[in-house]
């Protein structure tokens, strides 16, 4: 495998270069795919932590899977390029003892992707259900499962515009302005990664945030797209996840990375529509499990698990919680493990990567 180089971005769906993380590709058998992938020693968003860096985010190698997911399709199934997008589920389990620990060199990764489901309609292939194991120095650090699907240029027109429509929404989206909790209380140093807003106990003893839908965020909107990309709904999750453990005890620090994340996307989010993101009551030894709303309908629900649930600590104050950006808050060290991930469920709407 070739880590010289990345592979084109437009094979990806990426628009900066920097953003590319898959540096070769090469099909081993009917269902097998080899990827080669290249995590940056420092990156902007996915190691922006207050915790110590002791290895990769997971959501980094998640984000080299999604890439893959355009590999396979593009390469190796020859869907042309034009052809727009559908993530159905996503889900991780990091392994024992996790992604590369960051080092004086980039980490190279080796990705093996294999083909456990092919959907198909009258005109063919239409998607795929892939099964990712990442391997780095030698040892499996994570595997991933990603299920999506594939439609024509023309076909997309006609389904956002005739969703949009139905919603009484302009053609062109303009996302509201949301203020952003502080970014300490979710494990962040730069403000502009914290993706949520102030947080809001709920009648069930869960949090609810809103979306923060910043269109100029360098890496959770690389492109332009019409509504909100299925990679920052998992952010979210995973925001909100680590506020609402902080808070029930279960985690005595917000600088614990998920070990373990299932989502399902049902339908798209539109940018000009706030959307919500909820967890329910948090307990020891479960998955946090959280959803994204929108007036009238589901848009995602995800469980997020973390590796080690420390000591039951006194639970945050609902102020401090839901502080807007601004202030710092005490982080004790970070927490690190092994966990096992749920499998992948069933197909929903989807929403657009």
């Amino acid at each position: 495998m070739k880590f010289d180089r990345t592979l084109p971005r437009e094979l990806v769906h990426r628009a900066a270069v920097a953003e590319v993380f898959l540096t070769d590709a090469v099909r081993r058998g009917e269902d097998e795919v080899v990827l080669a992938a290249q995590l940056p020693r420092l990156h902007a968003f996915y190691d922006d932590t207050l915790g110590p860096r002791t290895g990769h985010d997971p959501m980094m190698l998640l984000e080299a899977c999604r890439q893959g997911i355009f590999v396979v399709a593009h390469r190796f199934l020859d869907v042309p390029l034009d052809h727009k997008f559908l993530l159905r589920t996503v889900e991780f389990e990091v392994l024992d003892p996790g992604p590369p620990t960051p080092g004086p060199f980039p980490a190279d990764v080796v990705i093996t992707t294999r083909i456990e489901h092919r959907a198909r309609t009258r005109s063919g292939v239409t998607g795929l259900r892939l099964r990712f194991t990442a391997t780095a120095g030698n040892r499996d650090v994570m595997t991933a499962g990603i299920d999506y699907s594939w439609m024509p240029p023309q076909r997309w027109t006609r389904l956002r515009t005739g969703q949009r429509a139905r919603l009484e929404l302009p053609a062109v989206p303009i996302a509201p302005q949301v203020a952003r909790i502080r970014p300490g209380l979710v494990g962040r140093r730069d403000p502009a990664n914290a993706v949520i807003s102030p947080v809001r106990a709920t009648a069930d003893d869960g949090l609810t945030a809103r979306l923060v839908l910043d269109t100029s965020h360098p890496v959770m909107f690389d492109h332009w797209v019409d509504h909100v990309p299925g990679m920052l709904e998992l952010e979210a999750f995973r925001q909100l996840a680590v506020a609402a453990a902080v808070r029930a005890g279960v985690l005595p620090a917000p600088t614990a990375r998920p070990v373990a994340l299932h989502a399902r996307f049902r339908s798209f989010a539109e940018l000009d529509l706030p959307v919500e993101c909820r967890t329910g009551p948090v307990r020891p030894g479960a998955d946090v499990e959280c959803t994204l709303r929108q007036p009238g309908a589901l848009v995602a629900d995800a469980r997020v698990r973390f590796a080690e649930r420390g000591p039951a600590v006194p639970a945050r104050s609902h102020d401090a919680l839901s502080g807007a950006r601004g202030g710092r808050a005490a982080v004790p060290h970070v927490l690190a493990g092994s966990g096992a991930g749920p499998r992948a469920a069933v197909h929903g709407a989807g929403t657009r990567l």
